[in-house]
């Protein structure tokens, strides 16, 4: 990941839910109003959001209460929920959160149906598809947004989960902790789970589901830390303080001294049959998944048709959600992957700003350093696209501007336009 990206690390150790985690998000900076017109965007009239300080174990924490309508609530399908996120993304929820918050959504319905033995489609949510997860997911989802945690490169870990232990009430009766739906998404997610000596339910469905669709199991990344947040959970426990907290902040460099060596996953599928213009949203599904780089080879099948090789680069941890995606967002019946290592130069994030005085569009390029020192400077594309239609340039000119700018010349040309 590049320098000055996102990152975070959850801190479950305690355990986590929907209503913790929105409240340590809020606490580590991420905006109440974002949050409110997320839920707002719903369409549901009553439904909202507040905070509270609170102490849970001798520690402030911020409280989140969510206020629900009057009627009770329905039992909700997983269509009828992600139809609700699509009225909520057409009324100003940002794509980046309605995609993770459908996410979520999606990894609770595989778990919640591997538990009741039946598809997604058809799973009753209950407790997890009421008010309350509705509002807690979407406003993490708004939350993640507004600290730049959905945004591309963002790196995000979480700590093992506290499953808890006992007994808990629920639509189907007395169950064991850690409840079946927490088990399917710790096995989704890769996510380790621990009892860490505490009774009751520490970590409840729609918080693992939040984690699994938003971190890999792994310590706190380096970065330098800009906010920790605590979010309480409903009870003041005497064993452990009950609150997750999230420790925010922006990576920082990679270590000087050449490239440097990791672990890559490659997730791999052959399809012949899918139409053409859905590879653009199996690409952007890939990605919402977690990999860091997808792309399709075109290929010419045994019996002569022409199809693609849809390639991914992964973390390991999530290796189940990429390969999800391609089950779902493509034709295929079969997704084959392999461990590769892999040398990636130092590399780093800058904001330049290109044009002139007074009408300067600020553009980030990234910038790796080869062997010798030799740098490599690529603005991003989507930043530069947007200055050139502020400056009525042409794209080409303003990443070769924001080049030129970031190597140090100060006499940047304005180009020749008509």
């Amino acid at each position: 990941m590049a320098e000055g990206t996102a990152a975070a690390h959850l801190d479950c150790t305690a355990g986590v839910a929907g209503d913790m985690l929105l409240g340590a998000l809020l606490d580590a900076g991420a905006r109440l109003a974002a949050v409110r017109d997320a839920v707002a965007a719903l369409k549901v009239d009553g439904l909202d959001v507040s905070v509270a300080r609170e102490r849970r174990g001798g520690f402030g924490c911020n409280r989140v209460t969510v206020h629900r309508p009057a009627v009770p609530d329905r039992h909700r399908h997983l269509a009828d929920v992600l139809a609700d996120i699509d009225r909520a993304a057409g009324s100003g929820l940002a794509p980046a959160a309605a995609d993770f918050a459908a996410r979520v959504f999606r990894l609770l319905a595989e778990a919640e149906g591997k538990a009741h033995g039946t598809g997604a489609e058809e799973v009753h949510f209950h407790e997890v598809g009421a008010f309350d997860a509705l509002a807690d997911v979407v406003g993490c989802a708004a939350a993640l947004a507004d600290l730049g945690l959905l945004a591309p490169g963002a790196a995000v870990t979480t700590s093992p989960l506290a499953a808890g232990s006992g007994e808990v009430d629920c639509a189907h009766g007395r169950m064991p902790v850690p409840v079946p739906a927490v088990l399917h998404l710790a096995a989704a997610g890769g996510l380790a789970l621990t009892g860490g000596g505490l009774a009751g339910e520490r970590t409840t469905p729609t918080g693992a589901a939040l984690v699994a669709a938003l971190a890999a199991p792994g310590p706190l990344p380096d970065m330098a830390v800009r906010a920790v947040g605590t979010g309480g959970g409903r009870r003041d426990t005497p064993d452990r303080p009950n609150i997750t907290r999230v420790v925010v902040g922006t990576r920082t460099a990679p270590a000087a001294g050449g490239p440097a060596e990791g672990e890559v996953t490659v997730v791999e599928s052959t399809v012949d049959d899918l139409d053409p213009r859905l590879w653009p949203s199996v690409l952007a599904a890939l990605r919402a998944a977690g990999a860091w780089d997808c792309w399709t080879t075109e290929t010419v099948g045994r019996h002569g048709r022409p199809g693609r090789v849809v390639t991914a680069l992964c973390a390991a941890e999530v290796r189940p959600a990429v390969a999800d995606a391609l089950f779902r967002h493509t034709t295929t019946l079969g997704v084959r992957w392999s461990a590769h290592r892999r040398l990636m130069l130092p590399r780093r994030s800058a904001v330049v700003a290109v044009g002139p005085p007074g009408a300067e569009q600020q553009v980030t390029v990234k910038v790796a350093e080869g062997p010798g020192g030799a740098l490599t400077v690529q603005p991003e594309l989507a930043e530069a696209e947007a200055a050139a239609a502020a400056l009525g340039w042409p794209v080409r000119a303003v990443c070769e501007a924001a080049a030129v700018h970031y190597r140090g010349d100060l006499a940047v040309p304005r180009p020749a336009t008509g």
